[in-house]
Order: C-alpha cells, then sequence, then structure tokens
C-alpha cells in the first residue's frame, strides 16, 4: 500500500542506499597485501628520505636510523622505504608496541563481555590478592601505584623492568611485578610501568580462559585482519610479554594501525568496540605534564596521545591534536592520525635520542600532501 502511494519516496530510498553501497565499496581495504598509490617523487619526499635515511654510522650508531617507514593513506600504501638488513618482509622487534597491541587484543575480549574496567585485577590474575584494590582500567592506564623504576640499559641496577626481563623475574613476568609493593594509591598517579602491562597480559589469560589464551591474540584480532607475519614471545610461565616482544612486518603493524583509524572496524566486522577505542583515546585522568619532559606523549589506554593537559602544549604541536600512537624503545612507533586517514609505521635503531618526532610527523604530513603518482 505505501509503495503505490508513495512511489516517488521508494526511488528516492533505493537511491540512498545504492549511494550507501557504493561508499562502502570505494573505502580501501588491504586483501592478502595492500594497494599501492605511491606518492610522486617531490622536494617533501627528498626531505623526509634525509631525515629518516641518512647515511649510517655503523661504528658509533648515533643519530637516525629508520629501518623501516611505511605510510598509508586512506587504505593504501602511498610511502614505503626500508634499509638493510630489513624488508617488507622482515617482522621486526617493536620492543614497547607490544603493549598498544595488547590492549588492541583486550579490546575484543572487553567486547566479548570477558571482563569489567571496574573489576580487580584479582578476579581475573589471583597472584595479584595482594593488592585487591586495583582495578584492569588502572593497570590499562599504569597507574597501579605500584613502587616500579622503568629504567633501561642506562641505569640497570635499579631498574625493575631490566629484572623483569633479563634476570630475577623473566621466569614468570607478572609473578615478579605482583611482588612489588605499592607507594601510590590505584589510580592516583600515572607511572610508566612494563610490569603493568604483564600483569594485564596474565590477567587477559584469565579472562578468556587457559585453553584459548595460546591463540587468543590470533583468533581475536591477527587473523580477521590477515595479520600473518606475528610472533608473539611468551615467559616460562606461558604469558605472552605483552610489555616488549611482539614481531610483525611494518605492513601486518600498519593492519593495526588502519583499525584504530577506522574506530575498531575492519571492512563490515567492528573487530572492537567503538567505547573501547574511545576509551584508547582519553587522558589519563590524573596525569599531570612534569615540567622537565615537555615532548612527553600523554597516557590514554595503553596508546600514546598528542593532547594539551593541564594547560601544557600538545607534545607534538605540528601534529592533529587526535594523534594516536603506539611507541616503542630505539624509535618504534605506530602514529594514527585518523583526520589525515594517515597510518604510519616506523621501526628504527635510534640509540642516541636524537630522533625529533615533532619534526618527523612534520615531513611526512608535507610529504605525504602532494598528488600521489598516476
Amino acid at each position: 500500500m505505501l509503495s503505490s502511494l508513495f512511489p516517488s519516496s521508494r526511488r528516492v530510498l533505493a537511491c540512498l542506499i545504492a549511494l550507501s553501497s557504493a561508499c562502502a565499496q570505494a573505502e580501501n581495504w588491504p586483501g592478502e597485501d595492500w594497494s599501492s598509490q605511491l606518492v610522486a617523487p617531490s622536494t617533501a619526499i627528498s626531505a623526509l628520505d634525509s631525515y629518516a635515511f641518512p647515511a649510517r654510522d655503523e661504528t658509533t650508531r648515533k643519530g637516525v636510523r629508520t629501518d623501516a617507514l611505511l605510510v598509508i593513506r586512506d587504505g593504501q600504501v602511498v610511502y614505503e622505504r626500508y634499509a638493510e638488513p630489513t624488508s617488507a618482509a622482515t617482522p621486526h622487534l617493536g620492543w614497547s608496541m607490544a603493549k598498544s597491541i595488547l590492549a588492541t587484543t583486550m579490546g575484543v575480549a572487553y567486547g566479548q563481555g570477558l571482563f569489567k574496567l571496574d573489576a580487580p585485577v584479582a578476579d581475573y590474575y589471583p597472584p595479584f590478592s595482594a593488592h585487591p584494590q586495583i582495578k584492569v582500567g588502572h593497570l590499562l592506564n599504569w597507574a597501579s601505584g605500584l613502587d616500579w623504576q622503568e629504567d633501561y640499559e642506562y641505569a640497570p641496577l635499579k631498574s625493575s623492568v631490566v629484572a623483569m626481563l633479563y634476570t630475577r623475574g623473566r621466569s614468570d613476568m607478572a609473578a615478579f611485578t605482583a611482588a612489588h609493593t605499592a607507594d601510590a594509591e590505584p589510580g592516583a598517579r600515572f607511572r610508566y610501568s612494563s610490569g603493568d602491562t604483564n600483569v594485564l597480559s596474565a590477567a587477559l589469560k584469565g579472562m578468556v580462559g587457559e585453553a584459548a589464551y595460546a591463540d587468543y591474540p590470533w583468533t581475536a584480532l591477527f587473523n580477521p585482519l590477515g595479520i600473518k607475519s606475528a610472533v608473539w614471545e611468551a615467559d616460562a610461565a606461558g604469558t605472552f610479554v605483552g610489555s616488549s616482544y611482539l614481531y610483525m612486518t611494518a605492513r601486518d603493524l600498519a593492519r593495526v594501525g588502519l583499525l584504530m583509524q577506522r574506530e575498531g572496524r575492519w571492512g563490515e566486522q567492528q573487530v572492537l568496540p567503538k567505547a573501547w577505542v574511545e576509551f584508547n583515546r582519553t587522558p589519563f585522568a590524573n596525569y599531570q605534564p612534569q615540567a622537565d619532559k615537555p615532548n612527553e606523549s600523554v597516557p590514554g589506554g595503553q596508546w600514546w596521545l598528542n593532547v594539551s593537559v593541564a594547560g601544557a602544549r600538545k607534545p607534538w604541536p605540528d601534529a592533529p591534536s587526535n594523534t594516536l600512537v603506539a611507541s616503542g624503545h630505539w624509535g618504534q612507533g605506530l602514529y594514527v592520525l585518523p583526520d589525515e586517514k594517515l597510518v604510519i609505521v616506523r621501526y628504527a635503531d635510534d640509540r642516541d635520542g636524537s630522533f625529533d618526532r615533532n619534526h618527523f610527523l612534520k615531513l611526512v604530513l608535507a610529504a605525504t600532501a602532494t598528488e600521489v603518482q598516476p
């Protein structure tokens, strides 16, 4: 009856459906591999090349040392370069970028209703029962309150993370972290902690069940995204080293970036709840910028943010405020710039602190603003 009374409305509806379908089909997604539409050579590209890939000093290992640089724009490769021995087929160690990938994996479990942010961690990881006030959300914000020293090779004797990864804590990293005492109330302050992340990894085992855990990053995240190169090391207790030991090719890591750029959606599948992506993008409420670290990125939910907090300037002034970053030791970085439809992967071997992230992002934005090759 309605269709006979309103034929024009029916035609309009059909046109809207067709338009929606055409828009969905126009969206670029990688299949077995990414499609490419490289940006044309330009002065801006040359400037990026010169900064990211200068001549290497293999004696001192100083300066900017990029191993891989991949830029995806709107789902297509627009820039890609590698430095030997790294190639497009090399699964590269991402160091602490693993933390953000663990959080992304946990987002799938969150969407499955397997845990709550305000639940005690001990509900999922009983060895953490000495800390009943610490919630899952606290760990995701690196705000457990545990007395933890995240010092690296420059201060190994007092470093909690060096002991966890390499000496007395390496057989069971979550248990090693659980044995630490608290020096602050949970949620009261931010303190970056690889230990917090490895407790999360152990808690994930309790959330999904031990039988499912060994394959969970693959069944929940990697397989749906078409990631085939991932290698994630576990400690002797069978817990993935969520803080540090994930290897992946640049092209596979970019798939995670595209998932986050498109708010947890992969094609027509909502892999992550939008609410989880929003949580990742939300600054930790009690974060206070440190005057001696003006370029320190702001912690979100195991991702890093480029926002102004408590009157401090953005960490990277020349990058958009909604830039989302997975960051790792020695210059590793996965950058998601939603408004520009950009995903940037950088694998590196920076040893001396000379890499300027803001300058790098400024160069990438300038280089990818040029026209693509026909």
